[in-house]
Protein backbone atom coordinates (compact mmCIF):
# COMPACT_ATOMS: atom_id res chain seq x y z
CA UNK A 1 0.00 0.00 0.00
CA UNK A 2 2.62 2.11 0.71
CA UNK A 3 4.86 1.38 -2.51
CA UNK A 4 1.61 2.47 -4.64
CA UNK A 5 1.04 5.99 -2.95
CA UNK A 6 4.70 6.36 -3.53
CA UNK A 7 4.27 5.91 -7.11
CA UNK A 8 1.46 8.24 -7.51
CA UNK A 9 3.18 10.70 -5.86
CA UNK A 10 6.18 9.96 -8.03
CA UNK A 11 3.81 10.07 -11.57
CA UNK A 12 2.11 13.27 -9.92
CA UNK A 13 5.50 15.08 -9.48
CA UNK A 14 6.75 13.66 -12.49
CA UNK A 15 3.81 14.90 -15.02
CA UNK A 16 4.58 18.71 -13.69
CA UNK A 17 7.90 18.37 -15.52
CA UNK A 18 5.60 17.71 -19.13
CA UNK A 19 4.45 21.83 -18.04
CA UNK A 20 5.05 24.87 -20.46
CA UNK A 21 9.29 25.42 -19.12
CA UNK A 22 10.38 22.51 -19.72
CA UNK A 23 12.73 21.86 -22.58
CA UNK A 24 11.46 19.65 -25.42
CA UNK A 25 13.99 16.30 -24.53
CA UNK A 26 13.22 17.12 -20.91
CA UNK A 27 9.59 16.65 -21.52
CA UNK A 28 10.57 13.31 -23.60
CA UNK A 29 12.74 11.67 -21.62
CA UNK A 30 9.84 12.47 -18.29
CA UNK A 31 7.26 11.01 -20.72
CA UNK A 32 9.40 7.73 -21.62
CA UNK A 33 9.87 6.63 -17.79
CA UNK A 34 5.82 7.69 -17.18
CA UNK A 35 5.27 5.23 -19.75
CA UNK A 36 7.56 2.28 -19.34
CA UNK A 37 5.74 -0.61 -17.05
CA UNK A 38 9.48 -0.89 -15.15
CA UNK A 39 8.80 1.93 -12.47
CA UNK A 40 12.49 1.41 -11.17
CA UNK A 41 13.74 4.83 -13.21
CA UNK A 42 10.98 6.79 -12.68
CA UNK A 43 10.75 6.66 -9.14
CA UNK A 44 14.50 7.09 -8.40
CA UNK A 45 14.08 10.52 -10.59
CA UNK A 46 11.51 11.51 -8.59
CA UNK A 47 11.09 10.02 -5.26
CA UNK A 48 12.93 13.09 -3.76
CA UNK A 49 14.72 16.15 -4.62
CA UNK A 50 18.28 16.68 -5.20
CA UNK A 51 19.46 17.44 -2.17
CA UNK A 52 21.89 20.80 -1.89
CA UNK A 53 23.77 20.25 1.19
CA UNK A 54 27.08 21.92 2.67
CA UNK A 55 29.31 20.96 -0.20
CA UNK A 56 26.15 22.03 -2.69
CA UNK A 57 24.87 19.30 -5.29
CA UNK A 58 25.99 16.13 -6.29
CA UNK A 59 23.80 13.65 -8.21
CA UNK A 60 23.52 11.35 -11.53
CA UNK A 61 22.65 13.28 -15.02
CA UNK A 62 19.36 13.30 -16.28
CA UNK A 63 16.02 14.21 -16.22
CA UNK A 64 14.17 14.42 -12.63
CA UNK A 65 13.87 16.46 -9.08
CA UNK A 66 16.52 14.13 -7.88
CA UNK A 67 19.09 14.40 -10.77
CA UNK A 68 21.75 16.72 -12.00
CA UNK A 69 20.05 18.60 -14.97
CA UNK A 70 19.42 22.21 -16.30
CA UNK A 71 16.32 22.81 -13.81
CA UNK A 72 18.13 21.47 -10.55
CA UNK A 73 21.07 23.55 -11.47
CA UNK A 74 18.66 26.70 -11.87
CA UNK A 75 16.74 26.04 -8.65
CA UNK A 76 20.61 25.76 -6.50
CA UNK A 77 21.54 28.74 -8.09
CA UNK A 78 18.73 30.57 -7.39
CA UNK A 79 18.54 30.06 -3.68
CA UNK A 80 22.03 30.96 -3.82
CA UNK A 81 21.66 34.40 -5.72
CA UNK A 82 19.08 35.05 -3.46
CA UNK A 83 21.38 34.48 -0.44
CA UNK A 84 24.05 36.45 -1.47
CA UNK A 85 21.75 39.62 -2.22
CA UNK A 86 20.11 39.77 0.61
CA UNK A 87 23.81 38.84 2.73
CA UNK A 88 25.70 41.41 0.80
CA UNK A 89 22.87 44.18 0.04
CA UNK A 90 24.95 47.09 0.58
CA UNK A 91 27.20 46.25 -1.97
CA UNK A 92 26.81 48.29 -5.22
CA UNK A 93 27.86 44.88 -7.33
CA UNK A 94 27.72 41.22 -6.02
CA UNK A 95 29.97 38.81 -8.39
CA UNK A 96 30.70 35.24 -8.31
CA UNK A 97 32.99 32.82 -10.42
CA UNK A 98 32.07 29.96 -12.33
CA UNK A 99 34.68 27.04 -13.14
CA UNK A 100 33.85 23.59 -14.33
CA UNK A 101 35.60 20.56 -15.22
CA UNK A 102 35.89 17.81 -17.75
CA UNK A 103 32.62 15.66 -17.29
CA UNK A 104 29.71 15.58 -19.54
CA UNK A 105 27.74 18.60 -19.51
CA UNK A 106 29.81 20.62 -17.21
CA UNK A 107 29.81 23.58 -19.46
CA UNK A 108 26.44 23.07 -19.82
CA UNK A 109 25.79 23.72 -16.63
CA UNK A 110 28.58 26.15 -15.83
CA UNK A 111 26.59 28.65 -18.86
CA UNK A 112 23.25 27.69 -16.90
CA UNK A 113 24.88 28.84 -13.35
CA UNK A 114 25.69 32.32 -15.21
CA UNK A 115 22.93 32.92 -16.96
CA UNK A 116 20.73 32.51 -13.66
CA UNK A 117 23.32 35.02 -11.39
CA UNK A 118 23.63 37.35 -14.28
CA UNK A 119 19.67 37.49 -14.60
CA UNK A 120 19.67 37.61 -10.76
CA UNK A 121 22.36 41.15 -11.48
CA UNK A 122 24.77 39.53 -10.21
CA UNK A 123 28.52 39.89 -12.30
CA UNK A 124 30.19 36.76 -13.56
CA UNK A 125 33.16 35.64 -14.02
CA UNK A 126 33.40 32.78 -16.23
CA UNK A 127 36.21 30.54 -16.85
CA UNK A 128 36.84 30.09 -21.13
CA UNK A 129 38.13 26.37 -20.24
CA UNK A 130 37.97 23.97 -17.94
CA UNK A 131 39.76 24.98 -14.94
CA UNK A 132 41.16 23.26 -11.58
CA UNK A 133 39.17 23.83 -9.11
CA UNK A 134 41.98 25.66 -6.63
CA UNK A 135 42.25 27.60 -9.04
CA UNK A 136 38.58 29.23 -9.23
CA UNK A 137 38.96 29.42 -5.28
CA UNK A 138 42.00 31.58 -6.33
CA UNK A 139 40.18 33.33 -8.36
CA UNK A 140 37.31 33.99 -6.13
CA UNK A 141 39.89 35.90 -3.80
CA UNK A 142 41.97 37.53 -6.65
CA UNK A 143 39.39 39.18 -8.13
CA UNK A 144 37.46 39.57 -4.76
CA UNK A 145 33.97 37.37 -5.45
CA UNK A 146 31.36 37.29 -2.94
CA UNK A 147 31.34 33.32 -3.82
CA UNK A 148 31.73 31.11 -6.21
CA UNK A 149 30.31 27.37 -8.14
CA UNK A 150 33.31 24.56 -9.47
CA UNK A 151 30.77 22.37 -11.30
CA UNK A 152 32.19 18.81 -11.23
CA UNK A 153 31.55 15.50 -9.61
CA UNK A 154 34.59 15.17 -8.35
CA UNK A 155 36.63 11.82 -8.63
CA UNK A 156 32.94 9.79 -9.08
CA UNK A 157 31.66 7.66 -11.77
CA UNK A 158 31.15 9.13 -14.99
CA UNK A 159 27.00 9.18 -14.80
CA UNK A 160 27.82 11.84 -11.91
CA UNK A 161 27.50 15.60 -12.07
CA UNK A 162 27.76 18.34 -9.43
CA UNK A 163 28.40 21.50 -7.71
CA UNK A 164 30.57 23.07 -4.95
CA UNK A 165 29.51 26.06 -3.72
CA UNK A 166 32.35 28.90 -2.17
CA UNK A 167 32.07 31.88 -0.44
CA UNK A 168 34.28 34.75 -0.28
CA UNK A 169 37.34 33.83 1.03
CA UNK A 170 37.64 30.55 -1.39
CA UNK A 171 36.71 28.23 1.13
CA UNK A 172 33.72 26.01 0.93
CA UNK A 173 30.83 27.11 2.42
CA UNK A 174 30.55 26.47 6.35
CA UNK A 175 28.05 27.82 9.09
CA UNK A 176 26.04 29.78 8.88
CA UNK A 177 25.81 30.68 5.65
CA UNK A 178 25.73 26.68 4.97
CA UNK A 179 22.25 26.04 6.63
CA UNK A 180 21.16 29.72 5.24
CA UNK A 181 21.61 28.47 1.91
CA UNK A 182 19.98 25.78 1.80
CA UNK A 183 16.96 27.46 3.87
CA UNK A 184 17.14 29.91 0.16
CA UNK A 185 16.89 26.49 -1.85
CA UNK A 186 14.48 24.76 -0.21
CA UNK A 187 12.43 27.62 -1.08
CA UNK A 188 12.78 27.23 -4.67
CA UNK A 189 9.34 25.21 -5.59
CA UNK A 190 9.00 25.53 -9.24
CA UNK A 191 10.77 26.83 -11.95
CA UNK A 192 8.37 29.98 -12.04
CA UNK A 193 10.80 31.16 -9.14
CA UNK A 194 13.94 30.95 -10.96
CA UNK A 195 15.34 33.78 -13.49
CA UNK A 196 16.76 31.90 -16.64
CA UNK A 197 17.33 34.96 -18.97
CA UNK A 198 20.65 35.74 -19.02
CA UNK A 199 22.11 39.18 -18.71
CA UNK A 200 25.35 38.80 -21.26
CA UNK A 201 26.45 42.28 -20.38
CA UNK A 202 27.46 40.97 -16.73
CA UNK A 203 29.52 37.84 -17.83
CA UNK A 204 32.92 37.97 -18.51
CA UNK A 205 35.36 35.16 -19.43
CA UNK A 206 38.13 34.62 -17.81
CA UNK A 207 41.52 32.29 -18.49
CA UNK A 208 45.41 33.19 -18.82
CA UNK A 209 44.72 36.56 -16.47
CA UNK A 210 44.15 34.44 -14.24
CA UNK A 211 46.38 31.36 -14.76
CA UNK A 212 49.90 33.30 -14.76
CA UNK A 213 49.33 35.03 -11.18
CA UNK A 214 47.42 31.50 -9.71
CA UNK A 215 51.00 30.09 -11.37
CA UNK A 216 53.64 32.65 -10.08
CA UNK A 217 51.81 32.57 -6.77
CA UNK A 218 51.89 28.81 -6.12
CA UNK A 219 55.82 28.93 -7.29
CA UNK A 220 56.32 31.51 -4.71
CA UNK A 221 55.35 28.78 -2.14
CA UNK A 222 58.61 26.71 -2.60
CA UNK A 223 60.63 26.50 0.06
CA UNK A 224 63.64 25.04 -1.80
CA UNK A 225 64.37 26.54 -5.48
CA UNK A 226 67.87 25.35 -5.25
CA UNK A 227 66.97 22.03 -4.65
CA UNK A 228 64.21 21.79 -7.42
CA UNK A 229 67.59 23.30 -10.05
CA UNK A 230 69.45 20.11 -8.29
CA UNK A 231 67.24 17.82 -9.64
CA UNK A 232 65.36 19.97 -12.30
CA UNK A 233 65.96 16.59 -14.77
CA UNK A 234 64.50 14.15 -12.58
CA UNK A 235 61.77 11.67 -14.97
CA UNK A 236 58.23 12.57 -13.21
CA UNK A 237 55.11 10.51 -14.77
CA UNK A 238 52.16 13.21 -14.90
CA UNK A 239 48.56 12.42 -15.61
CA UNK A 240 45.35 14.00 -15.49
CA UNK A 241 43.22 10.88 -15.90
CA UNK A 242 41.20 12.98 -18.48
CA UNK A 243 40.68 15.82 -16.27
CA UNK A 244 41.38 19.78 -15.82
CA UNK A 245 44.92 19.12 -14.27
CA UNK A 246 46.01 19.02 -17.82
CA UNK A 247 45.26 22.41 -18.68
CA UNK A 248 47.40 23.75 -15.23
CA UNK A 249 50.04 21.39 -13.97
CA UNK A 250 52.31 20.57 -16.58
CA UNK A 251 52.83 24.31 -17.01
CA UNK A 252 53.17 25.07 -13.11
CA UNK A 253 55.97 21.99 -13.09
CA UNK A 254 57.31 23.64 -15.95
CA UNK A 255 57.63 27.02 -14.29
CA UNK A 256 59.08 25.40 -11.34
CA UNK A 257 61.84 23.99 -13.16
CA UNK A 258 61.24 20.52 -14.21
CA UNK A 259 62.53 19.58 -17.47
CA UNK A 260 61.58 16.17 -17.73
CA UNK A 261 57.83 15.70 -17.48
CA UNK A 262 56.35 12.61 -18.84
CA UNK A 263 53.17 12.25 -19.97
CA UNK A 264 50.33 9.60 -20.45
CA UNK A 265 49.09 10.25 -24.11
CA UNK A 266 46.03 8.58 -23.82
CA UNK A 267 45.01 10.15 -20.49
CA UNK A 268 45.81 13.35 -21.77
CA UNK A 269 42.50 13.23 -23.80
CA UNK A 270 39.98 15.18 -22.06
CA UNK A 271 36.66 13.05 -21.75
CA UNK A 272 33.93 12.81 -19.66
CA UNK A 273 33.46 9.00 -19.98
CA UNK A 274 37.01 8.47 -18.71
CA UNK A 275 37.42 6.25 -21.41
CA UNK A 276 40.90 4.54 -19.82
CA UNK A 277 39.36 3.90 -16.19
CA UNK A 278 37.07 2.43 -13.66
CA UNK A 279 36.63 5.27 -11.61
CA UNK A 280 38.80 8.75 -11.76
CA UNK A 281 39.91 8.29 -8.20
CA UNK A 282 43.64 8.82 -8.65
CA UNK A 283 44.13 7.23 -4.71
CA UNK A 284 42.99 4.10 -6.28
CA UNK A 285 45.98 2.07 -7.82
CA UNK A 286 44.15 0.91 -10.74
CA UNK A 287 43.50 4.59 -11.65
CA UNK A 288 47.30 4.75 -11.68
CA UNK A 289 48.36 1.62 -13.37
CA UNK A 290 48.90 3.46 -17.01
CA UNK A 291 51.18 5.81 -15.57
CA UNK A 292 53.34 3.38 -13.68
CA UNK A 293 53.41 1.32 -16.56
CA UNK A 294 54.78 4.83 -18.38
CA UNK A 295 57.14 4.88 -15.58
CA UNK A 296 58.78 1.37 -15.69
CA UNK A 297 59.14 1.97 -19.38
CA UNK A 298 60.59 5.17 -18.66
CA UNK A 299 62.75 4.65 -15.51
CA UNK A 300 60.71 7.64 -14.16
CA UNK A 301 61.39 8.29 -10.33
CA UNK A 302 58.06 9.80 -9.37
CA UNK A 303 54.28 9.30 -10.63
CA UNK A 304 51.73 12.14 -10.04
CA UNK A 305 47.99 12.12 -10.86
CA UNK A 306 44.50 14.41 -10.71
CA UNK A 307 41.31 13.65 -10.26
CA UNK A 308 39.14 15.07 -12.92
CA UNK A 309 38.75 18.67 -10.95
CA UNK A 310 42.50 18.08 -10.08
CA UNK A 311 41.95 19.49 -6.14
CA UNK A 312 42.79 15.32 -5.29
CA UNK A 313 45.90 13.78 -6.27
CA UNK A 314 48.14 10.12 -6.36
CA UNK A 315 51.75 9.84 -5.81
CA UNK A 316 53.94 6.81 -6.65
CA UNK A 317 57.09 6.56 -6.03
CA UNK A 318 60.21 4.41 -6.11
CA UNK A 319 61.09 2.33 -3.07
CA UNK A 320 64.72 1.15 -1.45
CA UNK A 321 64.49 -1.81 -4.18
CA UNK A 322 63.66 0.24 -7.25
CA UNK A 323 59.63 -0.54 -6.86
CA UNK A 324 56.93 1.71 -7.41
CA UNK A 325 54.68 2.05 -4.58
CA UNK A 326 51.61 4.08 -3.91
CA UNK A 327 51.68 6.66 -0.95
CA UNK A 328 48.17 7.48 0.17
CA UNK A 329 46.91 10.96 1.02
CA UNK A 330 47.55 10.66 4.68
CA UNK A 331 51.01 10.08 4.05
CA UNK A 332 51.32 12.18 1.52
CA UNK A 333 49.93 14.49 4.19
CA UNK A 334 52.21 14.01 7.12
CA UNK A 335 55.35 14.12 4.65
CA UNK A 336 54.54 17.24 3.33
CA UNK A 337 54.02 18.49 7.15
CA UNK A 338 57.32 17.36 8.14
CA UNK A 339 58.89 18.71 5.23
CA UNK A 340 57.67 22.53 5.75
CA UNK A 341 58.61 22.03 9.73
CA UNK A 342 62.35 20.59 8.95
CA UNK A 343 63.08 23.01 6.05
CA UNK A 344 61.80 26.03 7.67
CA UNK A 345 63.76 25.43 10.38
CA UNK A 346 67.08 25.07 8.50
CA UNK A 347 66.08 28.70 7.00
CA UNK A 348 65.35 30.00 10.65
CA UNK A 349 61.97 30.70 9.75
CA UNK A 350 59.73 28.78 11.86
CA UNK A 351 57.81 30.61 14.35
CA UNK A 352 56.65 29.47 17.94
CA UNK A 353 52.92 30.41 16.53
CA UNK A 354 53.12 28.54 13.32
CA UNK A 355 50.63 25.77 13.13
CA UNK A 356 48.80 23.25 11.06
CA UNK A 357 45.14 23.08 10.20
CA UNK A 358 43.38 19.88 9.64
CA UNK A 359 40.06 19.00 8.58
CA UNK A 360 37.73 16.36 10.38
CA UNK A 361 38.12 13.69 7.60
CA UNK A 362 41.98 14.07 7.58
CA UNK A 363 43.80 11.46 9.87
CA UNK A 364 45.20 12.97 13.44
Amino acid sequence: MESDKLLEQVRAKARTWLGSGYDASTQAAVQAMLDNADTTELVDAFYRDLEFGTGGLRGIMGAGSNRMNRYTVAAATQGLANYLLREFATLPQISVVIGYDCRNNSRFFADTTAAVFSANGIRVYLFEELRPTPEVSYAIRKLGCQSGVMVTASHNPKEYNGYKAYWEDGAQIIAPHDRNIIAEVNKIRSIADIKFEADPALIRMIGEDIDAPFIAEVKALSLSPESIARHRDMKIVYTPIHGTGGTIIPRALQEYGFANVIHVPEQDVTSGDFPTVHSPNPEEPAALAMAIAKAEETGADLVLASDPDADRMGVAVRNDRGEMVLINGNEICAMLIYYSIMRRKELGDLQADDYIVKTIVTTE
